[in-house]
């Protein structure tokens, strides 16, 4: 956010995606980049560093939360990879701008002209920033409730890629089991902007390609390609 923006304009971009806080100097610093904070003129200002530490464990619980209440009979593996997935940088950058978050960073001259604004390392700590601070101001359920949402709205997504993870799990146990080979992955191309890139992924049992798939992540990619090998060899699933 640029120095032409006011506070009142942050408000009310939280407001309108259910961020209300007592204290706005929390909402304030949750999306204060330390290059703002590193330019001449700002001094007497906090970014959002200490905010991202604490919401990055406060996100990592919310999430393991809901994965153990949701998937009762997934292992601890299954859902240690699940967490993983939806956690990691470009995971939370995606939730990042379901809600605008980069247009109201508060970054310095230098990070801004340079792409700040789409970075997906800002946007996943400004997330976490968020979360940190709204734990502070408002306590674990309204936090939980807000982190909830983006959970709740790719509950879809997130099934898929439990179903992608046992598909390639089940390829893996049978080329083992039937020919002694472990399959291998390989990305052979990738397109898109940096926070919003799709890959594409062939499995490889010995040197013959079973499977090619696409995802907006690697590991997604070659589990699309693990689940078209699956049925392309007619396996059972």
């Amino acid at each position: 956010m640029n120095s032409s923006k006011t506070q009142a304009e942050l408000i009310l971009w939280a407001e309108r995606n259910g961020l209300v806080f007592s204290d706005e100097n929390l909402l304030r610093q949750a999306v204060t980049h330390r290059s703002l904070v590193n330019e001449a003129g700002s001094v007497g200002q906090a970014d959002n560093q200490r905010l991202e530490f604490l919401g990055d464990a406060i996100v990592d619980f919310i999430v393991a939360d809901w994965l153990f209440r949701r998937y009762a009979d997934a292992q601890e593996g299954e859902l240690t990879g699940l967490r993983a997935e939806i956690v990691r940088t470009q995971g939370l950058a995606a939730y990042a701008n379901e809600i605008g978050l980069g247009r109201v960073l508060r970054l310095g001259r230098g990070e801004a002209a340079n792409g700040g604004r789409a970075r997906a390392a800002n946007l996943c700590d400004a997330f976490e920033a968020l979360v940190g601070a709204l734990y502070l101001d408002r306590g674990l359920e309204p936090t939980r409730t807000w982190v909830l949402r983006f959970l709740e709205r790719h509950t879809a997504e997130i099934d898929s890629q439990r179903a992608n993870k046992d598909a390639k799990s089940m390829l893996q146990e049978y080329t083992q089991a039937v020919l002694r080979v472990t399959p291998s992955y390989v990305i052979v191309s990738e397109a898109g902007l940096e926070h919003d890139k799709t890959f594409c992924a062939q499995v490889l049992v010995g040197d013959q390609v079973w499977g090619e798939g696409k995802g907006h992540s690697k590991q997604l990619a070659e589990q699309a390609a693990a689940s078209a090998a699956i049925e392309r060899h007619h396996l059972q699933a």
